[in-house]
């Protein structure tokens, strides 16, 4: 059996975040859509899943066709099966929902919430793909200092934290 790994680089609408995952069931689609609007009404998004049985689609769900396009984009780039591609839109951040999204019964795992450049380690076989992890943002330069950790507590109460 041949195995290949790969670096994928994901894209889609910048100044927005993508939570990408691995589930088991093709109403992960439904369930993560009225999560959407469930725990942020109003919320723009895009969603796409990559179905891994029967006809094998991508199947998608949304209210902005430009952030479902964004999910399919990632979805295909990747091919990997039972895994799914939430794009949040502008305002709508990973902590309004992710709680939420990892007690859906159809999920197994999150691989990444983020708005950082994202490589999905993609792992392909003769049978098809997976996602074997992620390479969210960059690698760290340094440690933080005493004025780097007065900013990051600054920027949370900015936040609201």
């Amino acid at each position: 059996m041949e195995l290949k790994i790969e670096a994928v680089q994901l894209e889609w609408t910048a100044d927005t975040n993508i939570i990408i995952g691995q589930s088991h069931f093709i109403k992960t689609v439904e369930d993560l859509a009225e999560i959407m609007a469930g725990a942020v009404p109003g919320a723009k998004y895009g969603l796409a899943f990559n179905e891994a049985s029967g006809p094998c689609l991508v199947r998608t769900e949304g209210n902005d066709p430009a952030l479902v396009a964004d999910a399919v984009r990632c979805a295909t780039a990747t091919a990997a099966g039972h895994t799914f591609y939430l794009v949040l839109g502008p305002g709508v951040f990973p902590i309004n929902v992710l709680d939420r999204i990892k007690a859906s019964q159809e999920v197994c795992h999150i691989f990444c919430a983020t708005a950082n450049p994202v490589q999905a380690l993609v792992a392909r076989t003769a049978q098809g793909a997976g996602i074997v992890g992620v390479v969210d943002g960059l690698s760290p330069l340094g440690v933080e200092g005493a004025a780097d950790k007065a900013d990051r507590k600054a920027m949370l109460r900015r936040f609201g934290y």
